[in-house]
């Protein structure tokens, strides 16, 4: 994997917790980068770079990743202190992915005629997403991009679970995790076409590739592990162990567009009804 160094701290990116910012590098490149010292803390740049990589080398649209080596100097005139604390946290190396410029945030309802979401595409992502555990592509929260009349996948921080809790990781390989709201449940995603295709191609080979390209100083002091390659090996174990078993958590029972309906007048009627007289006219987010 590519090492850059930042030499232009752009703008902070407020839209989701962790803060990344729009960062410019020493190969004229553009990216955005997820640093270390943000809340989610070093596992979700692992998450980020072991998902990303994977996802990439599977063939799935993640915009290319980088190692961002970053110096808090360049980004002094960043005048939010929170964003500061973040930035001075964050010295040394931190990840980042290929700006998009132009792009715009998936909407199912909004989308281009050029665009097609097919079964195929839909299963692939949707399949993927459940090997790794990403539970974070919701209605709500899809993080995906339209650019160039393509979807883009990205913000996988939040994959892995398995890894917050290494004791009952065991436990987890086969687990099933939730899909039923995923962006693009509604899409008929052929998950059964993407497991043919996909499964076999999730080797520990393949696994230890991607995994190898995590850096020693995101793996340090982690409890239960000697080193940080028996921690790569636990990664390519457990995530090869999943793609075995892929029977047992292929994801199914996805809403239709009519259930998420019923589902967001729910929540939204639940927010509300727990709000004070007052607050009852304003609109639940």
């Amino acid at each position: 994997m590519a090492e850059v160094t930042a030499l232009d701290y752009l703008t902070p990116l407020r839209s989701g917790g962790s803060v990344p910012g729009i960062v410019e590098t020493d190969d004229l490149g553009t990216y955005v980068v997820k640093f270390c010292g943000a809340a989610q803390g070093r596992k979700a740049l692992v998450a980020e770079l072991i998902v990303g990589e994977l996802g990439r080398r599977l063939g799935l649209p993640v915009p290319e990743l980088v190692l961002v080596r970053f110096d808090p100097l360049v980004a002094e005139q960043e005048p939010d202190p929170e964003v500061q604390d973040i930035l001075r946290a964050s010295a040394g190396l931190n990840l980042g992915m290929d700006f998009l410029p132009g792009a715009q945030d998936f909407a199912p309802r909004q989308l281009p005629p050029q665009l097609a979401v097919t079964p195929a595409e839909a299963g692939r992502v949707v399949w993927f997403d459940a090997l790794v555990g990403n539970v974070d592509r919701t209605v709500h929260s899809p993080n995906l991009m339209v650019w160039h009349r393509r979807l883009w996948l990205i913000d996988h921080g939040a994959a892995l679970i398995f890894h917050h809790r290494w004791s009952g990781a065991r436990d987890a390989v086969a687990r099933r995790y939730p899909m039923t709201d995923h962006a693009l449940g509604a899409f008929a995603p052929d998950v059964a076409a993407a497991d043919a295709a996909l499964a076999p191609l999730v080797t520990a080979e393949l696994l230890g590739e991607v995994v190898g390209l995590v850096p020693d100083e995101w793996l340090a002091d982690e409890p239960g592990f000697d080193s940080p390659e028996q921690q790569r090996q636990a990664y390519t174990a457990h995530l090869a162990a999943r793609a075995a078993r892929s029977q047992a958590w292929l994801p199914e029972g996805f809403a239709d567009a009519e259930e998420l309906a019923r589902a967001e007048a729910a929540r939204v009627a639940a927010t509300l009804a727990g709000r004070p007289a007052w607050l009852q006219h304003v609109r639940a987010g």
